[in-house]
């Protein structure tokens, strides 16, 4: 009898669930589409590391923590930030239970490959900082969605913008500046100005 396993069927599962669930959306975003662009920014930040300032990140391996990067969330859900971080006992909890989330998915693999996905659910002694990479991409990746938003007329995400505005700042990342300053300009753009820059 041949053995089955559910980690990929598990994965297509993150199409079905929404991000911004407290927020009035004008166009829903599930973790599937979220984590293909932070999947795409912690790649750019990564390579502007490297080739801006000289620094020894992983580029690959960037872009696939940012693809799994939210996967626990198939099995807890999105938990909304006010939630998640309302105060450390909180934050800890959600920690605890991302990891046993994280762990359940990685026992979906067949046990002879589970270790080369293991680093991309939890960090390697060594790699703290390309995942500071992804979160930085991540919060980029949530800072573009309130400019999208607020483009449409949805003053919803004014707030959340400035939040994750200051939180990205707060990083104090070279890279993330650039990226800041040389690609977030655009995202107000429309498709014929984009194609004509």
């Amino acid at each position: 009898m041949e053995n089955n396993y559910s980690f990929f069927a598990m994965m297509s599962r993150m199409k079905y669930i929404e991000r911004w669930a407290l927020m009035r959306n004008t166009r829903q975003e599930n973790i599937s589409e979220h984590c293909l662009e932070v999947s795409m920014i912690a790649h750019g930040l990564a390579v502007i590391a490297n080739k801006r300032f000289h620094k020894n990140v992983n580029e690959q391996k960037a872009a696939l923590i940012g693809l799994y990067h939210d996967a626990p969330e198939i099995i807890t859900g999105d938990m909304p930030t006010p939630i998640k971080y309302y105060n450390s006992e909180m934050k800890g909890a959600y920690k605890e239970v991302e990891a046993v989330a994280c762990k359940r998915l990685l026992n979906m693999l067949p046990e002879d490959i589970r270790t080369e996905y293991e680093s991309l659910f939890f960090v390697s002694e060594g790699e703290e900082y390309l995942w500071k990479i992804v979160k930085a991409a991540d919060k980029i990746s949530a800072y573009i969605k309130c400019i999208e938003e607020m483009n449409s007329g949805n003053g919803e995400f004014k707030s959340a913008k400035k939040t994750l505005l200051g939180a990205i700042e707060n990083m104090h990342m070279e890279e993330v500046d650039v990226f800041m300053n040389e690609f977030i300009p655009s995202y107000g753009k429309t498709l014929d100005e984009l194609q004509n820059m």
